[in-house]
């Protein structure tokens, strides 16, 4: 199954290289690939980063679990399509890391849960006061 995908997608690959390295030129291309291979191990390098922000978006309660999990899986997809040379692969690693700012920042705009409600408490119990007769302790004796 893996191969049946693999072949269309590499023929696509090789085809839109060709045709974007026949419009820029050789140079331009092989500059494309080392820029965007440079760009996707940044990424890849700051990951940890990345994760560490959606984990404590996810403790504050504005990503829920699966947004977690998507964001962080479409990072590291999204660096790992930048460091393999192509165009096709360079498109993709854009779009897996644009879903991945969407999920930081449209769904961080999501109102914050929040953890510990506050019940009202039993209608038959009296609330009281407590006052101190003796406010000094010297003034007990």
């Amino acid at each position: 199954m893996f191969l049946i995908m693999a072949v269309p997608f590499l023929l696509l690959e090789l085809y839109f290289s060709l045709k974007v390295g026949e419009n820029i030129g050789f140079m331009f291309s092989a500059l494309w690939i080392v820029m965007s291979m440079i760009v996707g191990i940044r990424v890849l390098k700051f990951s940890s980063l990345s994760i560490m922000g959606n984990m404590s978006a996810v403790s504050r309660g504005k990503l829920s679990m699966q947004s977690f999990q998507n964001a962080s899986t479409a990072y590291l997809i999204g660096a790992i399509f930048l460091i393999i040379p192509g165009v096709l692969t360079d498109f993709l690693g854009v779009l897996a890391l644009i879903y991945t700012l969407y999920l930081q920042f449209v769904a961080k705009i999501t109102p914050e849960k929040t953890k510990f409600t506050q019940e009202q408490g039993e209608e038959n119990v009296i609330d009281v006061e407590i006052i101190n007769e003796y406010p000094d302790s010297n003034s007990r004796t």
